[in-house]
C-alpha cells in the first residue's frame, strides 16, 4: 500500500489551506490584501490562477495592481485568470497590460491569455473607457497576417462597445472568406442593430454557413429594415425563405425576425412551421403567427388548443389572444377553470396576450399563488404606472399568503411611489423574513427607495418608519439593495461585506479536499444525470471553475431535490431551465449562492446558474441550446453536457425531470 511521503502530506495540506482561504475569501466578498499577495505569489501555479479569478470576483478594485502584474505570471493559466479577473473589475488602468498581453499574440502564442486579455479590453470599453476602445480597434485592424484567433476574438466582442464599436472595420470582415471571421462580425453587428448594417445582414442570410445565416436573423427586424430604409417586403421574402432551412437554429431565427414585421399576410410563410419535425421550430411558429395575426393565424392556433402536449397547447392560448383578443379570451376563460394551476396560470398569459384586465382581476382571487403571481405580474405589464385601481389592488395583496405574490405587488407600488404605503411596506418587509425566498422582502426594500427617492418628505418617512425601526439585515442581498437605493440605510447599517455565508474554514477545507484536489490531480470530474421524459442527459460538472457552486448542486441532487421537477422554461435555440420547486420560476431551496463568474465560454450545452440579479443564484439552472457569447462571464458556468445532445435538442417546456442523480 502506498503511504504519501510527509512532506507531500504536508504539501498537500498546505494547498488545502490556501484554497480554502480563496473560497472564503470569495464567498464573503472581502478582498484581504495578506492574504491575496501572497496566494498570487505561490509556488503552485494552480493555487495561484484560483486566487486571481477569486480576486475578480470579489470586486475589489484594490486588486487591479496585483492582477496586472499577474499578467506576466510565468504559467499561461495564470495569466489568463488575471486577465479574465481584470475583465471583471471593469478599471481602464489596466488597458495598456492587457493590450501588451494580447499583442503578444503577433510573437505566435494566440491562446487563452491573449483571447481573455481581448474580452476584458472590450468589457473595460463598454463603461466608455477610450484607451480600451483605441486598444480594441488596433487588435482589430492590425497585422492581419499574425492576428487571426486575436482577431476574431476582437470581432466577436465588438457588441460590448456599443455606439463606440468600429461598425465600418466590422462591415469589412462581414464578407471574410474565413467563416470563423464572418460569423464573429456578423454576430457582433447584429446585436449593435445600426442602420448601416442592416443590408450586410439581409446579405449574410445567404451566407453558406448555417451558423453566420442564424446569427444575421438576430439582427434583422422590420425596426432595423425601417432605420436603414429598405425594402420591407424585399427583406421579408429574404427571411420567409429561411423559414425551410435545412438548420432547425436557423429556422427558429427567422420566425423570430418574421415576427417583427407584424404582418398577417407573412403568416402563410409560418404556418406550414406548425408541424415541423422539431417541437421547438413548431412552437416558434405558432409564437409568431400570434404577432403576426389574422384570420389565418387565428384559424391555425385554435387547431393547435386540442394538442395534448403541454408546449403546443400553452402557447396555441397565448398566441391566439394575440392574434384575435376576443377568440383568445373566450379560450383562457375556459383554461381559467381548469383544476391543475398551471392552465389557470397560462389562461393569466392569454389574457395578458389579449390585453383582458377583466379576466386577470378575476384570476388576483384564484386559490393558488402561483397563479395570483402570474396575474398580477401580467397586469402589471399592460397597465399605466400612475393606474390608482391596481395600487389599490396591489395594496390588498400585499398581505396575500404567498411570497410572490406580495413580490409583485411591492413592485406595484414602487410604480407609483406615496408616502402613506410606508407602513403598509415595512410590515410585508417585517413578514417577508420568514419567506423560504426573498424576493418579496427586496420588493419592499426597492418600493421603500422608490418612496424616499420621490421627495425629501417621502425620504423622511423612510427614514424614520423603516431605517429607524428595522435592524440591519442579515440577508446580504437585501442589505445590499438597501445600502445602494437608501442613503440612510447606508449610513446605518454600515457596508455590505463581509457576507455571513454560515460555512466554516473547515467546511471550505472539505470542498478543497472532494472537488477541487481530485481536478487538479487529474481525476475525472464529478457527473450527474438527468432523466428525463425524452431520455438521458450526462452532465460533466466543472468544480475547478465554480465550486461552491457544484457543491450546491451535488448536495442538491443527493436529496433528489430536482426530482419530478419540469422544464418551466423553454427558449427555443437559446435554453432550458430547471430546478423550481414551484413550476412557475419564483421558487428556490431557501439559500443562496455567491457567482463564481469563470472563463468557460456557452457553446451548446452549457450549463449555467439561472439569477434574478448579482449573487442571486440557488437551484435553478439552465442548459444553452447553441451559442451564447452574450451570456460569456455573466452567468457561472458550472457544468457541460456531454452525453444526450439529442435528448437535450427536443426538449419542451412542461416536460417532467424523472430524477437527477450520481
Amino acid at each position: 500500500m502506498f503511504v504519501p511521503r510527509p512532506a507531500a502530506a504536508q504539501q498537500d495540506a498546505l494547498v488545502t489551506d490556501e484554497l480554502a482561504r480563496i473560497l472564503a475569501a470569495a464567498d464573503t466578498r472581502v478582498y484581504d490584501e495578506t492574504l491575496f499577495v501572497r496566494v498570487l505569489h505561490d509556488p503552485d501555479p494552480f493555487v495561484r490562477r484560483q486566487a486571481a479569478l477569486a480576486a475578480g470576483r470579489i470586486g475589489d478594485f484594490a486588486a487591479v495592481g496585483p492582477l496586472i502584474a499577474s499578467l506576466g505570471d510565468s504559467a499561461f493559466a495564470v495569466q489568463a485568470a488575471a486577465a479574465f479577473a481584470l475583465g471583471l473589475l471593469k478599471q481602464e488602468r489596466a488597458v495598456p497590460a492587457l493590450a501588451a498581453l494580447a499583442g503578444a499574440g503577433h510573437g505566435g502564442h494566440q491562446g487563452p491569455p491573449q483571447l481573455e486579455a481581448v474580452t476584458a479590453i472590450a468589457k473595460i470599453g463598454a463603461k466608455g473607457g477610450n484607451d480600451a476602445v483605441a486598444a480594441l480597434r488596433g487588435l482589430l485592424v492590425g497585422d492581419a497576417g499574425g492576428l487571426s484567433s486575436i482577431q476574431r476574438a476582437a470581432l466577436l466582442e465588438a457588441w460590448r462597445l456599443g455606439a463606440r464599436a468600429p461598425v465600418a472595420d466590422l462591415l469589412g470582415f462581414a464578407h471574410d472568406p474565413d467563416p470563423r471571421r464572418r460569423l464573429a462580425a456578423i454576430y457582433s453587428l447584429a446585436r449593435l442593430r445600426v442602420a448601416s448594417a442592416a443590408g450586410t445582414l439581409v446579405g449574410a442570410l445567404g451566407d453558406s454557413d448555417a451558423a453566420v445565416r442564424a446569427a444575421a436573423l438576430r439582427g434583422v427586424s422590420r425596426v432595423l429594415t425601417d432605420s436603414a430604409r429598405l425594402d420591407p417586403h424585399d427583406v421579408a421574402t429574404s427571411v420567409g425563405a429561411l423559414v425551410t432551412d435545412r438548420d432547425p437554429h436557423v429556422r427558429v431565427n427567422a420566425l423570430r425576425a418574421l415576427a417583427s414585421f407584424r404582418d398577417s399576410g407573412l403568416a402563410p410563410v409560418a404556418l406550414p412551421l406548425l408541424t415541423d419535425s422539431d417541437e421547438n421550430v413548431a412552437v416558434q411558429a405558432e409564437t409568431t403567427l400570434g404577432v403576426l395575426g389574422g384570420w389565418r393565424a387565428a384559424a391555425a392556433l385554435t387547431e393547435g388548443l386540442a394538442s395534448t402536449v403541454f408546449a403546443f397547447r400553452r402557447q396555441a392560448a397565448i398566441a391566439l389572444a394575440q392574434a384575435d383578443s376576443g377568440a383568445g379570451v373566450a379560450r383562457a376563460g375556459g383554461l381559467a377553470r381548469e383544476t391543475d394551476w398551471r392552465w389557470r396560470s397560462v389562461a393569466a398569459e392569454a389574457f395578458g396576450a389579449a390585453k383582458d384586465r377583466a379576466g386577470l382581476e378575476a384570476e388576483l382571487a384564484d386559490s393558488d399563488g402561483r397563479v395570483v403571481a402570474q396575474a398580477l405580474q401580467t397586469l402589471a405589464r399592460i397597465v399605466p404606472d400612475s393606474d390608482a385601481r391596481a395600487a389599490a389592488r396591489a395594496r390588498e395583496l400585499l398581505q396575500h399568503r404567498d411570497a410572490a405574490v406580495r413580490s409583485v405587488a411591492a413592485d406595484l407600488l414602487a410604480r407609483h411611489p406615496l408616502v402613506t404605503d410606508v407602513d403598509r411596506l415595512v410590515q410585508a418587509y417585517l413578514r417577508a423574513s420568514r419567506d423560504s425566498f426573498n424576493d418579496a422582502r427586496l420588493s419592499a426594500v426597492a418600493a421603500l427607495a422608490a418612496i424616499a427617492g420621490a421627495g425629501p418628505e417621502g425620504r423622511a418617512a423612510v427614514a424614520t418608519g423603516f431605517v429607524a425601526r428595522v435592524p440591519r439585515a442579515d440577508d446580504y442581498l437585501v442589505r445590499r439593495l438597501a445600502v445602494e437605493k437608501l442613503p440612510d440605510a447606508a449610513a446605518a447599517w454600515g457596508g455590505m461585506a463581509p457576507i455571513l455565508t454560515g460555512r466554516t474554514m473547515d467546511e471550505y477545507r472539505l470542498i478543497v479536499r472532494r472537488l477541487i484536489l481530485p481536478a487538479r490531480q487529474g481525476r475525472a470530474a464529478p457527473r450527474v444525470i438527468i432523466e428525463t421524459d425524452g431520455g438521458r442527459l450526462v452532465v460533466e460538472l466543472l468544480p475547478v471553475e465554480a465550486p461552491l457552486t457544484v457543491a450546491a448542486f451535488l448536495a442538491l441532487t443527493d436529496r433528489r431535490y430536482f426530482d419530478g421537477s419540469t422544464w418551466h422554461r423553454v427558449v427555443p435555440n437559446f435554453v432550458v431551465q430547471d430546478g423550481d420547486p414551484r413550476g412557475d420560476g419564483w421558487g428556490g431551496p431557501a439559500f443562496v449562492l455567491r457567482d463564481e463568474i469563470n472563463p468557460v465560454r456557452y457553446e451548446s450545452g452549457t450549463v449555467g446558474m439561472a439569477l434574478s440579479g448579482p449573487d442571486t443564484g440557488g437551484s435553478q439552472y439552465f442548459i444553452t441550446l447553441s451559442p451564447q457569447p452574450h451570456l460569456d462571464g455573466t452567468y457561472a458556468v458550472f457544468g457541460r453536457v456531454v452525453a444526450g445532445r439529442d435528448v437535450l435538442d427536443k426538449i419542451s417546456q412542461g416536460e417532467h425531470i424523472r430524477s437527477v442523480h450520481r
